[in-house]
């Protein structure tokens, strides 16, 4: 069987480590070594930080809910456990929206949480 040399293949690889690395610092998108172990690194930052994301979000929907809910003399977990005890099936990110741009509707659902917890 005849020798087969990889030159294309491996500078078709590192033509495709390089070309993810640009804009990266200094030699890491300059030199191949660098540039992968600085890749992998990124990688695993975008892995963690993709559900981070979804952790943030919901910790901010939840500040917004609580200020917007105080303006109305209740706090968090009782309008929450008011929605809950109301059967109303509004998710944080909805709330918190109509926190912001709706503060009419989101009274009402505030007042239909007080109805059911004075119940």
């Amino acid at each position: 069987m005849p020798r087969v040399k990889s030159g294309i293949t491996s500078h078709r690889r590192l033509k495709k480590v390089l070309k993810r690395a640009k804009g990266f610092y200094g030699g890491k998108h300059r030199l191949y070594r660098s540039a992968k172990e600085a890749l992998m690194r990124a990688g695993q930052y975008a892995f963690r930080d993709r559900r981070v994301r979804k952790r943030d979000f919901r910790s901010l929907w939840i500040v917004r809910i609580n200020a917007a809910a105080r303006l109305h003399g209740m706090s968090y977990s009782q309008l929450i456990y008011g929605l809950t005890k109301a059967n109303v099936q509004v998710d944080r990110k909805i709330l918190a929206e109509m926190a912001v741009n709706d503060p009419a509707a989101f009274g009402q659902i505030v007042a239909t949480a007080q109805q059911h917890l004075a119940s």
